[in-house]
Order: structure tokens, then sequence, then C-alpha cells
């Protein structure tokens, strides 16, 4: 039975998937070229190119006009990111959404706390001033909401954490949009007490804290899921 062509692209992809675990492949290092990958994995040039494309896609090479094809330090902004697409399509329930922010958020945020240095906490402390002036003036948006929590994020300093974060925290938009349309005031009063445990050093405030402010966030989460997911002007 002949081989599909998807199959072979995907194939070539987890060769390259394997290299970059072995680190055969790092950050920095340009490509063999189209010739030598194709006579390397035994497949065409075509699969090789369909390859890359999907690499580039995602975030994981740059081509160089005249040089070559490079493994990037970091994911660009634009990239697409497989994984958040595959948990968007698991994510079918609103109990699934809960229980993995609630196994992720608290930890990272205690993480967060023991790291931030005095400028991450006043970063955090803008973003909530946003947020409030925002809500005061009645032009609230969700990514007024995200930036707070994309803040305690970024004071972890730890790259993994903070790249599997803001995927999370993407599939949790919808719903934190819900919530500044409907309990804004609600959610102001939850990330002050966010802030305020953050700021105390207490792990167990944090946690408490973090926990409760759930309880606002979990009401426009099922009333998301009530309304077939519609975003905001819907």
């Amino acid at each position: 039975m002949p081989v599909g062509r998807d199959s072979i692209v995907s194939s070539v992809i987890d060769r390259f998937r394997e290299a970059f675990l072995r680190k055969e492949l790092q950050p920095g290092d340009f490509l063999p070229s189209e010739t030598e990958l194709a006579k390397s994995l035994g497949v065409g040039k075509s699969s090789i190119r369909e390859a890359v494309k999907m690499l580039q896609a995602m975030g994981v090479v740059e081509v160089r006009r005249g040089q070559g094809t490079l493994v990037r330090q970091h994911p660009g902004p634009d990239a697409i990111s497989p994984l958040l697409f595959q948990l968007i399509i698991e994510s079918g329930y609103p109990e699934d959404l809960v229980e993995l922010r609630l196994m992720f958020e608290p930890a990272f945020s205690v993480m967060a706390m023991e790291r931030a240095t005095a400028e991450d906490r006043a970063q955090i402390g803008e973003t909530l001033r946003r947020l409030e002036a925002a809500v005061r003036d009645g032009c609230q948006v969700a990514d007024d909401d995200m930036a707070f929590h994309l803040a305690i994020l970024q004071a972890t300093k730890n790259p993994l954490v903070i790249r599997i974060g803001e995927t999370i925290f993407r599939l949790f938009l919808p719903s934190i949009d819900v919530s500044m349309r409907t309990i804004a005031p609600r959610a102001v009063a939850d990330h002050q007490r966010i802030y305020e445990a953050f700021c105390s050093g207490d792990p167990d405030r944090l946690r408490e804290a973090v926990v409760r402010s759930y309880a606002g966030w979990k009401e426009s989460l099922y009333r998301q899921k009530a309304q077939g997911g519609a975003l905001a002007g819907d």
C-alpha cells in the first residue's frame, strides 16, 4: 500500500523533532541543504520543502535568503502553536479547563512570587492599575485582565513555564472576555486580592487568593459554554 504524501512529511517532521531532542540540531544552527536532507532522509525534495514550511509556520526555523534555513533561538511572534489548536479541540468541557487552570496557575504564581524582583512587582502592579482604570472608564477588555496574569507568568523567569502558560491562557480568553463584560468590578477585586497576597510573600495566602478568584471566572466559563462560545459582539 503506497505511503501518502502527508505521512511522508509527518515522518520528516518527526525526524527533525528527534534531532532537536538529541541536540543534533540546536538554536543558531543552519539546516543541511535541501539536497542533503532529501538524501539522508530518503525522501523527495518536495517533502523536505513542505516539512520546512511547516517548521517555519511553527516558528522553529527561519529561512534566510542566500544563507539557508536557520534554527531560531526563540519562536517568532507570528508562530503557529499546534499545541494551542490541539488544546482547543480537546477542551470541550468547562470542567477540563477549570482543572487545567487549577493545577497550573497557583503553582506558577508561587514560583513567580519567590523569584520576583521589585521591578517585576511594579510591572504587575501597573497592569492592575490599568485594569482598574479601564473598568472605571467602562472600556475594559479581556486583554486588560490577561495582562495581569501574563505579568505574573513572566516573573517566573522560566522560559518553558512562560511559553506553556501563554498557550494555556489563550484558551481562557473567551471566558475572560465574558467576565470583563459581566462581572468586571468583581474581577478587579479578585485581582487586587491576588496582588496583595503576591506582595505579602505568603505562598498559602497567594494560592488561596488565586483559587478564590476562580468563582467568578467559572460562572463566566459556563455562561460562555451556554452561549455556544460566542465572543463579544456576536
